[in-house]
């Protein structure tokens, strides 16, 4: 991975961070200071939306380590799975608030259910992307098997030279 490439790639990162924190910042003040009125409850979505933030950035975190692994020549090794795993989860949890938020939202939804339908739809996009990054961990697995094969290798070979 080049230089220029991992540059951008933490510029987006350290970008998109900050805007789950303004957001985040602007749910709570809003929880503190904005009181309902009554129309719709709106401290469930709040709650939901610091939460889905909150995945947001553990995703973030995680995927900006495992650039700094890329960048070291270290990623193909037992410490990356962690950070796999913990992007899995931070999806999976995000789609279940997205179900949260779909659920909540469908009552109000009950002349038009197509925006219910689209919005589950949606989660289950989001569940799409986590299982796509459960294929790709799964290469990560066969990808350091075969590292760990290639050392061996190599070892013999350094033996027999």
């Amino acid at each position: 991975m080049g230089k220029l490439t991992v540059c951008a790639l933490r510029a987006v990162l350290v970008v998109v961070l900050i805007g789950t924190v303004f957001v985040q910042a602007s749910m709570v003040w809003a929880l503190a200071t904005d009181p309902e009125d009554g129309s719709l409850p709106l401290t469930p979505l709040r709650v939901i939306t610091i939460l889905g933030m909150v995945s947001a950035q553990v995703a973030l975190v995680c995927v900006g380590r495992l650039v700094t692994m890329v960048r070291r020549g270290t990623v193909f090794s037992h410490a990356a799975f962690r950070y796999v795993d913990a992007v899995i989860g931070a999806i999976v949890a995000a789609a279940l608030m997205w179900f949260a938020v779909t659920a909540f939202n469908a009552p109000g939804q009950r002349e038009d259910p197509g925006v219910t339908v689209i919005m589950g739809g949606i989660g289950v996009a989001i569940l799409g992307v986590a299982l796509i990054v459960l294929v790709l961990r799964m290469l990560l697995t066969q990808a350091v098997a075969r590292d760990g094969e290639a050392a061996q290798m190599q070892a013999e070979l350094d033996e027999v030279i």
